[in-house]
């Protein structure tokens, strides 16, 4: 009996239909969570759903779910899925490619009238990328959100309420969007490397290990007001220069410490921001990532200190504001057999790898066995207009989570 697979023609149709809500004129997409591009997409996806015989579900953080019933009423589901919102700026296949590929899983499984142990549901998970909160959807469906991670969220606190008003969202709902863990069988997420070692290492398909820990801080270096054409240069107290400073030795702190993490200081802001003002204030948002839960705890140490190190040389004060912590994440065995069996049946080759984004599954990942599916972007580009993926990488992740799928279906109940 042939393999069952995907139909091609429809998962590209899917995705080019999605890729024009939002597009950019260099080719990618600006589709940030909750923005009228975001919503717009997601009404196009409801629509998607309901016309091809599937069960639209809604949750009260604002996931779309589409289930099919192909299994016993009463057995939980697979869920399977990612997100549609994107960076701002971004490219066209992040998250955008899984969402589609579980929705034409479903297809393809209903198509075919095959029975299964369990369920199988495709999610739409709520601001992943973090333009409100982050993991915002499958954090508040696993159970994890917290009121507090609504007063200071990443994105500001006015854009969030803003944002949840025009989706019809509330906070409180947020709040009561745990799902019964007992619901969930299972979950699967396909998505793009955004990195380079599939391509560097010729392999056609990544068996994700784990997910990096990511932590985040808002930083404020400060000092003193001063006019800058008549305050001597030893007498000044600029807050530019211990941010500039301590930018500078984050990077070699990591190149030399922690060579299997990485660090970032993403945005700087200076004021009062004039070309004759001293720069009184200096903030900066720092953000670091491990996949090793040692690793992880002692730079976030190590730069915490080096931030006050280079304040004190620069007789500044410090202001440390902590956003949030998702941990590093191990994902299931179970999972990573069941995506290499399924690329094995497609005679693809695959490699196992550690996520260095974070993704819906590490939400997933203490309810349930949960795993993701790499295929290969080319540069390694990502959150990009420049994200490419080549559709014949695309579609053989759709067939991977669509064998994986039937695999781990045809596991969890035996």
């Amino acid at each position: 009996m042939d393999t069952l697979r995907v139909s091609s023609d429809r998962l590209k149709a899917d995705f080019t239909a999605l890729s024009r809500f939002g597009a950019t004129p260099q080719g990618g997409v600006d589709r940030p969570a909750l923005s009228e591009a975001h919503l717009a997409a997601r009404a196009w996806l409801r629509q998607r759903i309901q016309s091809n015989g599937l069960e639209l579900r809604l949750d009260l953080a604002g996931n779309h779910l589409a289930f099919l019933g192909c299994g016993p009423p009463d057995a939980p589901a697979l869920l399977l899925g990612s997100h549609l919102d994107s960076v701002p700026d971004g490219g066209r296949f992040d998250g955008a490619l899984g969402v589609l590929a579980a929705l034409e899983v479903l297809h393809t499984v209903r198509e075919a009238g095959l029975s299964l142990p369990v369920n199988l549901e495709a999610v739409d998970f709520t601001d992943e990328e973090g333009t409100l909160v982050g993991l915002m959807g499958s954090y508040a469906l696993a159970g994890h959100l917290k009121a507090d991670d609504l007063l200071a969220p990443r994105g500001g606190r006015q854009h969030l309420l803003a944002s949840l008003e025009r989706a019809g969202l509330s906070e409180a709902g947020l709040l009561e969007a745990r799902r019964e863990p007992s619901s969930l069988a299972g979950y699967l997420e396909l998505h793009i490397e955004q990195g380079p070692r599939l391509l560097q290492a010729g392999a056609q398909i990544g068996v994700v290990t784990g997910i990096v820990g990511i932590c985040s801080y808002h930083l404020a270096f400060i000092g003193r007001a001063d006019h800058a054409g008549t305050t001597p240069m030893p007498d000044r107290l600029d807050a530019a220069q211990g941010a500039a400073a301590f930018t500078l030795a984050v990077r070699q702190a990591v190149l030399q410490d922690f060579p299997e993490c990485v660090a970032n200081v993403g945005m700087l802001r200076l004021l009062p921001g004039a070309f004759n003002i001293v720069p009184r204030r200096a903030e900066l948002s720092l953000e670091l990532r491990s996949a090793d839960p040692q690793s992880y705890a002692q730079l976030e140490a190590s730069l915490l200190e080096l931030a006050k190190v280079e304040a004190a040389h620069y007789g500044l004060d410090l202001e440390i504001e902590f956003l949030n912590r998702h941990p590093p994440t191990s994902l299931s065995p179970l999972a990573q057999q069941a995506i290499v069996q399924a690329a094995d049946s497609l005679g693809l080759s695959h490699m196992s790898l550690p996520s260095g984004a974070g993704h819906d599954a590490q939400s997933l990942a203490p309810l349930c066995p949960s795993g993701m599916i790499f295929v290969p972007s080319q540069a390694g580009a990502s959150h990009s207009p420049r994200e490419f993926t080549t559709w014949d990488d695309c579609l053989n992740g759709a067939n991977v989570l669509l064998q994986a799928a039937l695999y781990m279906a045809s596991e969890l109940i035996s």
